[in-house]
């Protein structure tokens, strides 16, 4: 049953867009603009959905019509014709009813994403790198720009620490079930006897923000600079290059020496606490909201463990997931085939979605 208000209320709204964004105060406003153009994007596939349901029901009142009106083998060409039009109408509908149900607001944006080495030491911090690569792969796949703005690497390889931003076409909706804990259980190369080992690594996914969503007050951050180190501590600079951003109100801290310039390095630093007190606030609401109606598939708890990966039985296991959509090949899933787990994910939370528009 299409939810007919919702449908008036999503129409109008693409129309308010559309004028919005033509207003010279927008047209001179980037941030503004930038904001409209992916509410814009989010409400496109509905308005899409809805012209190909209209068409369908004024032709299937026409032929209704007709069967009607008409008399031998016009009336029947038109019950026949009628028939056909009908499933078409009622695979449109539910399309429609799909698009109509509230879609997370922040899903057309940029990415940045942590991710960090957890328990397991050395061994951890390979398999941050492992992490890194699988992304590097599926970002490669999906036509997005990677750009790394920060990275603390493991004295044996891989990354203790590693912060990256994704550009492109849906980046946080399809990134966002990465946030939590990503469990790896293999035989470390440096294990004689062939033991085991299980090692953690901490991913984060923040939609990036921009200077229209978050107001940072100069007075709220301080502004430390420091010689930038390699692994180990090793001094790898000469200037003070490296900068860590305070934000007081909060205590978020953030760290950025990657570039040589510490300019570019402070750029940075605002990027990922913009990013980061913007998630700070989507939890608060989350949360709140969450009070009052069952848990939803990704909400990005990062301390929920949510994938094991087995190197010795080849296998991915999601643990948010259930049936055939749970466990996956690792290799392919190494090789940045995440597409089945993040379609089973977004399913999952399509139908959450709609469970709570219909419980209101």
């Amino acid at each position: 049953m299409i939810n007919t208000d919702a449908l008036d209320n999503l129409l109008a709204r693409y129309q308010e867009v559309l004028a919005e964004m033509s207003t010279p105060e927008v047209a001179g406003d980037p941030g503004q603009l930038a904001k409209l153009g992916r509410e814009l994007s989010s409400l496109e596939p509905a308005v899409k959905a809805a012209g190909r349901w209209k068409d369908l029901k004024e032709e299937a009142d026409g032929l209704k019509e007709m069967a009607a009106s008409e008399e031998g083998e016009l009336a029947e060409m038109a019950r026949v014709e009628l028939e056909e039009v009908r499933e078409r109408l009622a695979a449109a509908a539910k399309d429609l009813e799909e698009e109509l149900v509230p879609k997370d607001p922040e899903d057309a944006r940029d990415a940045i994403v942590e991710i960090r080495a957890g328990t397991g030491g050395d061994e951890a911090a390979l398999f941050a790198g492992d992490l890194f690569e699988l992304y590097q792969k599926y970002a490669a796949g999906k036509g997005w720009k990677i750009e790394v703005m920060d990275t603390s690497e493991g004295t044996a390889g891989g990354f203790r620490e590693i912060t990256f931003a994704l550009k492109g076409k849906d980046v946080f909706g399809r990134m966002k079930y990465e946030s939590g804990v990503h469990r790896v259980q293999r035989v470390p190369q440096t294990e004689s006897q062939g033991r085991i080992h299980t090692s953690a690594a901490t991913v984060a996914v923040l939609p990036e923000a921009e200077e229209v969503d978050v107001e940072i007050r100069a007075q709220d951050v301080r502004v430390d600079v420091y010689r930038s180190s390699g692994p180990g501590g090793q001094s790898v600079n000469t200037t003070d290059s490296a900068v860590r951003l305070t934000h007081e109100p909060t205590g978020l801290v953030v760290s950025i020496q990657d570039e040589k310039s510490q300019i570019k390095n402070k750029e940075k630093a605002f990027r990922v606490l913009r990013s980061r007190l913007y998630q700070l606030e989507l939890d608060r609401v989350h949360n709140e909201r969450a009070a009052a109606r069952k848990e939803m598939v990704g909400s990005g708890d990062r301390s929920g463990k949510i994938r094991t990966y087995n190197w010795p039985q080849g296998r991915v296991t999601d643990h948010r997931l259930e049936g055939d959509d749970k466990n996956h090949a690792l290799q392919g899933v190494l090789d940045g085939d995440l597409d089945a787990i993040v379609k089973a994910l977004a399913l999952a939370d399509r139908e959450a979605r709609m469970e709570e528009a219909a419980n209101g």
